[in-house]
């Protein structure tokens, strides 16, 4: 998962681009960047780490113009390296600038026609710039001297012809106007804001609703799937349907763990979705331990917190504050490697020794991938007194790796794949373990007044939405996600030893 922000205003934009992106740091912490452009000059700055460490006053001085894009990232298999910060940039045609969230499945195949056919240069291994050279050959072909809204969507029609898998992307075309699009499935999520100045109207696109709330733009609607919106640099927008049927599934995942409680997709709340997770977890419990012996419901900070709540609440006994968590520590799931996710559990959560004393506990997480991390925190409650450890999942056992754009390990480095609940309990070491049913989870994240009837649910149900996900395809995501494989890069980019370069 990535953040991807877009706008065009009626003044300068990268404070704005800024503080957007430091609402949307949930998701992705690896490397960030902005693009502004002006007179038909860009500017860019971007690099590893978080938002507040790659932008110092200076670079921010630099960023000029009042039309700009944003992007936080979070390491994907193959593009975990600075030099892959986004967004990425093309000089022809025009120069075109693109931010992107997602994955493309079929980016391998892409790559070698944009090489062989379209005469094009990657420069790394990102499908992101796969995405943004098959836009650009497709609006090079057209040709014009001056871009119309029409040439960017009949580009774009091109694009959902050639592209397969779950994206939401926001691209700059230089001189001209920004626009975002959104995969024909709508699995990543893209909304659109607008608002109004004495200058005029100031339009943003984002991940999440909730970098609108922050800046006070007023939330017009979800980009819908296989929609483009194209916004020119005098503020007029344009929208097109490029792909006129679609099966609208956003990613489930969005709503268990991904997104901020307080930002809404699709018109369903994630605050909402997650309480009535808790409401049907609490039901699950109550219908298969009507005898449970729990004193006290304690989340694992922070996503898990709402559905907790409702669980202590249906259940009728104690919710409790168990764990202190160090807000200076990363997301531990979208931590590149496992080692490092493995240290990072302790300095980053402390448990209350009072809260766990001689109690029988449930903690209530939002889902468990690998279960080192379920592991290590059971741990914890044991070593702070508790006589019993149970574990609830607000989500089903994650048996599949998920290919739209979270970068879910490989399968067999999914605790629960392959295996049954009764040895997940074991490897994690809990007294007892209940998960999520699929049904219930997708329930909770129904609403009525969502045109939403299903989900990609793939990294639980192990179907893929696009149709497109062979056993080959997965395979060969076994041997690019697994740890060691990322280690392997990583020592090839950084321990090899680097030839002179030629004069």
């Amino acid at each position: 998962m990535c953040g991807i922000v877009g706008m065009v205003g009626t003044a300068p934009v990268n404070q704005r681009i800024y503080d957007a992106l430091t609402v949307l740091q949930h998701r992705g912490q690896d490397a960030a960047g902005i693009v502004t452009a002006s007179g038909g000059e860009t500017f860019v700055r971007k690099g590893g780490g978080l938002v507040r460490d790659v932008f110092q006053q200076h670079h921010m001085l630099e960023l000029r113009g009042n039309v700009g894009l944003g992007h936080v990232r979070y390491p994907t298999a193959g593009s975990d390296s600075a030099s892959e910060a986004q967004p990425f940039y093309v000089n022809a045609p025009y120069g075109i600038c693109l931010a992107h969230n997602g994955n493309l499945t079929n980016a391998a195949e892409l790559a070698e026609v944009l090489i062989r056919e379209d005469r094009r240069h990657l420069n790394t291994n990102s499908d992101s710039e796969v995405l943004l050279n098959v836009f650009a050959s497709e609006l090079q072909r057209i040709g014009t001297p001056r871009v119309t809204p029409a040439d960017v969507f009949a580009a774009l029609a091109a694009v959902y012809r050639r592209c397969r898998g779950g994206y939401a992307a926001t691209a700059m075309v230089i001189g001209h106007g920004i626009l975002g699009f959104r995969d024909p499935n709508g699995i990543r999520p893209l909304v659109l804001g607008c608002r109004e100045t004495a200058k005029g109207p100031e339009w943003m696109l984002a991940s999440e609703s909730v970098a609108l709330d922050m800046l006070d733009f007023r939330f017009m609607r979800d980009v819908a799937p296989g929609e483009a919106v194209f916004i020119d640099e005098q503020g007029r927008v344009h929208s097109h349907q490029c792909v006129s049927t679609v099966r609208h599934t956003p990613c489930i995942f969005e709503y268990v763990y991904l997104a901020r409680p307080d930002s809404k997709i699709d018109n369903i709340s994630v605050q909402r979705a997650r309480m009535r997770m808790g409401d049907k977890l609490a039901e699950k419990i109550r219908r298969e331990c009507p005898g449970h012996d729990l004193d006290v419901v304690i989340p694992i900070p922070d996503t898990s917190r709402t559905a907790a709540l409702q669980v202590a609440q249906h259940l009728g006994i104690k919710y409790r504050e168990g764990f202190i968590k160090n807000r200076y520590i990363g997301r531990t799931f979208i931590m590149p490697g496992q080692e490092l996710r493995q240290k990072s559990v302790r300095s980053k959560l402390n448990a209350i020794d009072l809260e766990f004393r001689g109690k029988n506990v449930l903690l209530v997480d939002d889902s468990i991938v690998r279960g080192t991390t379920s592991a290590q925190i059971i741990e914890l409650a044991r070593e702070a007194g508790a006589r019993k450890v149970c574990f609830a999942s607000a989500a089903p056992p994650v048996r599949h790796p998920n290919v739209y754009g979270i970068d879910m390990p490989a399968a067999s480095e999914l605790v629960a794949a392959g295996k049954s609940i009764e040895e997940v309990r074991q490897i994690i070491g809990a007294d007892w373990l209940i998960y999520q049913d699929l049904c219930d989870l997708v329930a909770a994240c129904r609403h009525d007044d969502a045109s939403v009837e299903e989900f990609d649910t793939s990294c639980f149900s192990g179907e893929y939405v696009t149709g497109d996900v062979t056993a080959e395809y997965l395979a060969r995501l076994q041997l690019e996600r697994s740890d060691a494989a990322r280690g392997h890069r990583r020592a090839g980019r950084y321990g090899a030893v680097r030839a002179v370069p030629r004069a």
